[in-house]
């Protein structure tokens, strides 16, 4: 492996790209870490050494790169586009005017990547309102003494310069994102994703350690880190595992040469969904305590939610993001996998599989396969999710800052595999031997 990557910074070409993604990713951090105009940055400081981290913003504060409680410039980071995407995504199958555009190949989708771009700047702009209000209110740190002294200035200016600053850096992460795809290696966005929660990682480890009991927190820490080793080995098995549906086209004559007649396959993986299943569950999730935090109500069902929707660990809790993991799992499989367009298209060329008739048959066979792979795909993420609380839970650890959770250990495999990948294609395109023998 280290050969592999020497002759990548050997490789002129390669080695450009390799320094220009990481200049990028420097930018990217230093942006996380310059306040926004109007922020006391030592009371912000002093909140998060006091305050638990977790809970209702976990999720957006892992996709910052630990920016967002530190109302950076690049706090919003990478959520509001992520967000975006997925919404264009969903609109995909309900307005036909945007399944007509993914239709129209590389045009079609660079006009969906501007509405997403739209899209992006919309929502940076309601989440930097939602975030600077909660700031100005002092709940975004609910046990810090000095939350409400963050923002000094509460005048509405103020607030309008903190909102457009991170509108701002939502753009300026966007586009970094796009040079990376662009000249760079990978994905831009999911490049700076895995930075992000990347980032989050020596931190939330050494809370760990500090939080430990056992062995001044050296037992729990090694816990973490075992488990962390066989979560990663299990995603890399399952991500990797695909069906394979042979396909046979027939032979046809245009003219006096013959067209057709060979065999592919189509990859079916476990894991069809991705990571969406977990997003959309866990930010479901958050709801019931977003409206038991602002709602400030003493009633009993605003106690119910915070005894058993707030805390990770509650059994409630566990089945509940369990069973949300399931539904959105079959739900996104169903809309971005459409059997009746994969065996109409096949049927147009000429294809089949063997033993199954074209047509309604070919749609029906290939709906029962995917249903039958989801089912394990779909468990194996309800698992990948649910796995380190239960395991830390004997230890007194199990919150919602565990570094391997579902989300980021998806996320950090899933991006380190098809980066891996990239580098390997070129690797070998030089004939060089690659990463993965």
């Amino acid at each position: 492996m280290f050969t592999a990557f020497a002759r990548a910074f050997k490789t002129p070409d390669l080695r450009k790209k390799l320094l220009f993604t990481l200049g990028i990713i420097v930018i990217y951090r230093l942006g996380a870490h310059i306040p926004s105009p109007g922020v006391d940055y030592a009371k912000v400081q002093q909140c998060i050494d006091q305050a638990d981290s977790g809970g209702l913003l976990g999720l957006m504060q892992m996709f910052s790169g630990g920016a967002l409680l530190q109302i950076t410039i690049f706090a919003l980071g990478i959520m509001p586009y992520i967000t975006a995407s997925i919404i264009l995504q969903l609109l995909t199958v309900v307005i036909p005017r945007l399944e007509a555009l993914k239709k129209e190949g590389q045009s079609g989708t660079a006009k969906i990547t501007q509405y997403t771009r739209y899209l992006t700047v919309a929502l940076a702009i309601l989440q930097g309102t939602g975030l600077v209000a909660t700031a100005r209110s002092g709940a975004l740190f609910q046990n810090c003494s000095v939350a409400n002294q963050i923002v000094a200035d509460k005048s509405v200016f103020t607030t309008i310069i903190m909102v457009l600053t991170m509108t701002a850096g939502t753009a300026a992460v966007m586009w970094l994102g796009e040079l990376i795809t662009d000249r760079g290696i990978g994905n831009g966005m999911s490049i700076l994703m895995f930075i992000s929660i990347a980032a989050t990682f020596p931190g939330a480890l050494w809370a760990i350690k500090e939080s430990g009991k056992l062995a001044d927190g050296w037992i729990e820490f090694g816990t973490v880190i075992l488990i962390g080793f066989v979560m990663v080995g299990l995603v890399v098995f399952v991500e990797q595992a695909q069906r394979r549906i042979p396909v046979q086209y027939a032979k046809r004559m245009i003219g006096r040469r013959s067209y057709g007649g060979t065999s592919t396959y189509i990859p079916l993986k476990v894991n069809q969904a991705g990571v969406i299943p977990v997003i959309f569950a866990s930010s479901l999730l958050y709801i019931p305590a977003l409206i038991v935090q602002f709602s400030n109500s003493q009633a009993g069902w605003a106690t119910w939610i915070q005894d058993n929707f707030v805390t990770g660990d509650h059994p409630y809790y566990i089945a509940t993001y369990f069973v949300l993991i399931v539904f959105f799992a079959f739900f996104y499989v169903a809309i971005s996998f459409n059997p009746d367009e994969v065996a109409d298209n096949m049927k147009k060329y000429g294809g089949f599989i063997p033993g199954i008739r074209a047509g309604r048959p070919t749609a029906e066979y290939l709906s029962y396969v995917l249903n039958r792979i989801t089912w394990p795909g779909s468990l194996y993420l309800g698992l990948i999710a649910l796995v380190p609380t239960m395991a830390l839970a004997g230890f007194g650890g199990a919150n919602q800052n565990f570094p391997f959770g579902g989300t980021s250990i998806l996320i950090i495999v899933g991006v380190g595999l098809e980066t891996v990948k990239q580098i390997e294609s070129q690797l070998q395109q030089r004939n060089y031997e690659g990463f993965l023998r």
